[in-house]
């Protein structure tokens, strides 16, 4: 049974200040970060701040006509609707215009749209609808791999279109589905890939299998409480390589230790699988698995890391790794919004009074590093200010996502909780040289009608959603 509901009465009104207002700073730090003395009009529409203009006043009435559709819309329509933008995003890899290395632009005139930004959209509903779906399981290989699909499909897509960046967005995800039940495991062996991926570039090979044997050691105690087996695991290991070190001596075959001590810890595995099915030793096999796949992982790294990523990428993480340094080449961005930040103090330089902004020291200052023109012209109480809106609109939707009677409602919100958390914490993060840089806009505030709109539409879905959940009784 459903009843009426007045929509706009029942809209939640401080996420919508909250939005306005984070438009409203992103347009005046628009206008600061491409400040021009011969077109000092914030009106003037030959520039990026009276083009944000426009773009803000279509994206209102983009939220106005999201709050009129039927909530069922979105709903019954969600796969359909994510279908569309995976068509969409395969024609962008065909007919798409090349903009900074990456094809993922339609431009008709001088009018440019990015699709990826509307993807998140149609995943985030497509996820929705599906675990919304009756008797549905999470924790199920079938959920698993459609569930996968979803997500990654799309990622694939703008990988695709050299846009990096942009993939990343979608493993943000993850948290959605862990709401929902997902199991932690997934979670744990998400972040330990990180992990082992981080200390593959970082650490010699050697040193991570010695570092991986220790682990798995440690973990087989804590299962089996037995120091008898572990001195035979030991033992073994030992006994093989000392074995198989000599024969490549003899033979000067010519092996590096690395791949002597990965021999015969292969055959010393086949070897303890024996001992723990005679023994009925505990999780022997899982343990030798994901000891044999971190190594087979980390053996990989080098490969994807040379051969899947970008020059200009593979730098961006070795000089925050530092393993490299480029100060004029890809540190150069950073190095030059850490000044700007860093110069701006407790309360900053004043709006327009920016001299790394206003001397265009600080590349893409208008997009991806407008964090750092807050940063100087308003100082450390500004950038701080921008924060606490942030996590206090995330805070809030948290706590509209839980108010709602549909599942389909709650999930979505999530994703939508999801999408915006991640790029605040990347975009922000690479400003300040924590993260690589990766080329994602601050939502609501980076200049860029793609972006804009899609937050836009992203939100006001959810707000619509929730506008009606009284409607079921």
């Amino acid at each position: 049974m459903q009843r009426r509901i007045n929509t706009w009465a029942n809209l939640d009104w401080l996420t919508v200040a909250l939005y306005l207002l984070l438009v409203f700073l992103g347009w005046i730090n628009i206008y600061a970060a491409v400040y021009n003395d011969e077109h000092q009009s914030i009106l003037d529409f030959s520039m990026r701040y009276g083009k944000q203009l426009i773009w803000i006043s279509a994206a209102l009435l983009l939220a106005f006509a999201v709050m009129t559709i039927d909530i069922n819309f979105y709903s019954y329509f969600a796969y359909i609707i994510y279908g569309a933008l995976m068509l969409v995003l395969v024609a962008v890899l065909i007919f798409g215009k090349e903009v900074n290395g990456a094809t993922s632009w339609f431009q008709v005139g001088s009018f440019r749209v990015q699709p990826s930004e509307f993807a998140k959209i149609a995943t985030a509903l497509a996820i929705a609808r599906y675990l919304s779906t009756f008797n549905i399981k999470i924790n199920t290989v079938k959920s698993y791999f459609r569930l996968a699909g979803i997500i990654l499909f799309p990622a694939l897509l703008i990988f695709l279109q050299n846009d990096t960046g942009s993939a990343l967005v979608y493993f943000a995800f993850i948290l959605v589905l862990y709401r929902e039940g997902i199991s932690e495991s997934i979670l744990l062996i998400g972040f330990f890939i990180i992990v082992l991926f981080i200390l593959a570039l970082v650490l010699s090979k050697l040193t991570i299998l010695l570092l991986s044997i220790s682990i798995v050691l440690i973990i087989f105690w804590f299962l089996n409480r037995s120091f008898k087996n572990i001195g035979i695991g030991v033992i073994i290991i030992s006994g093989l390589t000392a074995l198989i070190f000599g024969i490549n001596e003899l033979l000067k075959l010519g092996l590096p230790f690395y791949y002597v001590l990965l021999v015969a810890l292969t055959i010393s595995s086949i070897v303890y699988i024996y001992f723990s099915i005679k023994y009925k030793l505990k999780n022997i096999v899982l343990l030798l698995i994901f000891l044999l796949s971190s190594i087979a992982f980390t053996y990989s790294v080098d490969y994807v890391f040379n051969n899947f990523l970008g020059r200009h990428q593979q730098k961006r993480i070795n000089v925050v790794l530092g393993l490299e340094s480029d100060p004029y080449g890809v540190e150069y961005n950073v190095n030059q919004s850490k000044i700007a930040i860093g110069s701006g103090g407790l309360t900053g330089k004043g709006f327009l009074k920016g001299t790394q902004t206003k001397f265009d020291f600080v590349p893409e200052q208008s997009t991806d590093f407008i964090f750092c023109t807050i940063g100087e012209e308003w100082g450390f109480v500004g950038t701080f200010f921008v924060i606490v809106i942030f996590v206090f609109l995330l805070y809030r939707l948290i706590g509209i996502a839980e108010r709602q009677r549909s599942p389909f409602s709650r999930i979505y919100g999530y994703g939508v909780v999801t999408v915006i958390f991640f790029h605040v914490a990347i975009n922000i993060g690479m400003t300040i040289g924590l993260v690589p840089v990766i080329g994602i806009p601050l939502p609501f505030i980076s200049y860029g009608g793609s972006s804009l709109w899609a937050f836009t539409i992203l939100l006001f879905i959810f707000l619509r959603l929730d506008a009606s959940r009284l409607e079921l009784l």
